[in-house]
């Protein structure tokens, strides 16, 4: 899978839900909100004490100062995230944050975990092999951002050198070493040759952080913001915004080309609304999603919003007449809450639901480990 095609597929996970219901707004039309008479889900809303605990703990990074001789003692730089450090700065960015390590522990993880494991751990002991990392121990967060992708953990034992086969590597910054990558050699089937060069980039800064870009340049200029070389801007997504199990900031321009080509109408309506969709997912226990517009106009805002809540609401009850079971249990608890220059759409999608339809990875995984006693 190449790296557009791997970044479109996380993003697709990303942006799923609000998706689908933002493609609902257009089967009706009206004014009246739906009521929130659905079923109760705990939706993320705000930082939790636990969430704020964790971004606390990962405030590890000083940057160095620079002595002046010339001026008096400057004050120690405030402990930063390094990751939240390696985004991407200014509007209109895509940057969402899979945390890796909490999902891995929650019922979704585990109902995960046996798909991962169908085949009883074959391919994940591969991986550990062949990369020195264990997903399951050594895997904190998985970013995906316009640029590429980051991973944060303990990546003290990862085997880059062997990963990147023929790379040149070198030194960069302060604790950072950057693989540009190699050439191989291909023989096509009539016996001639030819020289074909890698087209992506990776980086490791102390460990910690290993990142991906489609050009070494790409990946230099997230090292360069971690040691506080980059522009002097707030990354794309605040420590304030850290909740939930998935987080992060997704541009209209990335939610537009998920979007078919028969919903021209709708991307170019999100376009003239907002350049950013913030959105958390919650999947301690059932998968629920909060997806916030904001936009400088609040009238366009405000209208986008009444238009999708009216929607979700029609589509609710034409599912339930008609019998669309899985549709209906997605729009049971829907809604939009608009205030003023922004809207929130809230979706959730039921545990119980979940473990129906992924029922069959447990079952193929314990067939496989039984097999292979």
């Amino acid at each position: 899978m190449d790296n557009r095609r791997r970044r479109r597929v996380w993003l697709g996970v990303a942006a799923l839900l609000f998706v689908v219901a933002a493609v609902l707004m257009f089967a009706g039309q009206g004014d009246s909100l739906p009521k929130d008479d659905g079923p109760q889900v705990e939706f993320p809303r705000r930082m939790r004490g636990e969430e704020r605990e964790r971004a606390e703990k990962r405030r590890t990074w000083v940057m160095p100062m620079v002595a002046d001789a010339g001026t008096a003692a400057q004050e120690r730089p405030r402990p930063r995230d390094p990751l939240l450090a390696a985004l991407p700065r200014g509007p209109g960015r895509t940057a969402v944050v899979i945390e890796a390590n909490a999902l891995r522990h929650s019922p979704i993880g585990e109902l995960l975990l046996d798909c991962m494991m169908r085949d009883g751990g074959k391919q994940l002991d591969e991986i550990r092999k062949r990369s020195g990392v264990d997903p399951l121990q050594d895997l904190d967060r998985l970013v995906i951002t316009d640029e590429g992708m980051m991973l944060s953990g303990n990546f003290g034992n990862a085997k880059f050198q062997e990963m990147m086969g023929n790379a040149v590597s070198a030194d960069y910054g302060e604790g950072a070493r950057v693989y540009e990558p190699g050439e191989s050699t291909v023989t096509r089937p009539d016996g001639t040759t030819e020289t074909r060069r890698r087209d992506t980039a990776v980086g490791v800064w102390n460990n910690q952080l290993f990142m991906v870009g489609k050009t070494p340049d790409e990946v230099k200029a997230a090292i360069d913001r971690v040691e506080g070389r980059g522009p002097d801007e707030p990354s794309v997504i605040p420590e304030n915004s850290t909740y939930g199990e998935m987080y992060g900031v997704l541009s209209v321009e990335q939610i537009a080309k998920l979007l078919p080509p028969e919903q021209a109408e709708l991307a170019q309506r999100l376009r003239d609304v907002a350049q950013n969709v913030e959105l958390h997912v919650d999947a301690s226990s059932d998968v629920a999603l909060v997806a916030e517009v904001r936009g400088p106009d609040a009238a366009k805002v405000t209208d986008l919003g009444k238009s999708l809540g009216a929607a979700l609401s029609l589509a609710r009850m034409k599912a339930q007449a008609e019998g669309e079971k899985e549709i209906a249990q997605l729009l049971d608890f829907a809604r939009v809450q608009p205030d003023g220059d922004t809207f929130k759409l809230e979706m959730a999608v039921p545990l119980e639901a979940i473990k129906e339809r992924l029922a069959f990875c447990k079952q193929e995984r314990q067939s496989a480990e039984a097999t292979a006693k």
